[in-house]
């Protein structure tokens, strides 16, 4: 009996790309938003969900890494895809004309050379690159566009305007399928990533105590981004990834002297790297 996978967007969306690799011959279930699809693996509704956490371009993608703390779930597998951004639309139009570029925040941030050369567009954010193209075709409006996927542009019957987009040619795409546990087991001869979260004291030295066990016991920080705290104004969180696994030696010694120095620490994920 296959699984249940949830991802957001509709079939054209990059994650919908991402889920078929990382769950292949599982049931796929498009859902609107990221949100949503983190609800659905909480409830318990699918068994995973896939979301996009970072771009090598524009960075963490910060909504799955607030979902990921504010929710019961962990990581447990990533993959990395190749992204193409396309600018497409209902019709073909001189680009000086079109006047709105609808797409996921963060494809907009990744093209930003295209829309600072369409003067006369207005940037819309989109919860999915994929849900961009359709309301582009629903629209049927030419001089609205979408930055989106080759998948989205077959998917919807739009006409590609320009290709390679993207303000870099070769960009890529982390994903990672969450669920309602941590996978501890572990395959000696795989390579681990632990991603983990923890709040600082709010006091000068705070964030190097906390650091300082990994860099003493040579744990291997691959990521290191900062959160606002909401509704505690200029304070933040900090979401981590690291080489090795929880079971570790020094992994584990270096996660407990920093939990010593930190007034939480979450571990939010275990996974083959």
């Amino acid at each position: 009996m296959s699984a249940r996978v949830a991802f957001p967007g509709g079939a054209g969306a990059h994650s919908a790309a991402a889920a078929e690799a990382l769950f292949p011959g599982e049931e796929l279930l498009a859902l609107p938003t990221f949100r949503a699809v983190a609800d659905e693996v909480e409830l318990g509704h699918v068994e995973h969900g896939v979301l996009p956490i970072e771009n090598s371009i524009a960075g963490p993608v910060s909504e799955t890494h607030d979902l990921l703390f504010e929710s019961p779930l962990g990581i447990v597998a990533q993959t990395i895809l190749p992204i193409r951004h396309l600018l497409a639309g209902p019709a073909e139009i001189p680009l000086d004309e079109v006047r709105m570029i609808r797409s996921h925040p963060h494809a907009l941030e990744q093209c930003r050379n295209l829309i600072a050369r369409l003067r006369n567009a207005v940037a819309v954010a989109a919860a999915t690159t994929a849900e961009a193209a359709r309301a582009v075709s629903a629209e049927g409006d030419p001089t609205q566009v979408a930055i989106t996927s080759l998948r989205a542009v077959e998917l919807y019957d739009l006409t590609v305007l320009e290709h390679d987009v993207g303000d870099h040619p070769e960009a890529f795409t982390r994903f990672v399928a969450i669920t309602t546990y941590l996978q501890m087991q572990r395959d000696s001869s795989a390579g681990y990533r632990t991603s983990f979260s923890f709040v600082t004291d709010h006091r000068p030295g705070a964030l190097h105590r906390a650091l300082e066990p990994f860099a003493r016991l040579d744990v291997d920080l691959h990521q290191l981004t900062s959160r606002p705290i909401p509704h505690t104004p200029w304070r933040y969180r900090f979401d981590a990834v690291l080489a090795g696994h929880p079971l570790d030696p020094h992994v584990r010694q270096a996660l407990a002297e920093a939990m010593a120095q930190t007034r939480r620490l979450l571990v939010s994920g275990v996974y083959p790297e």
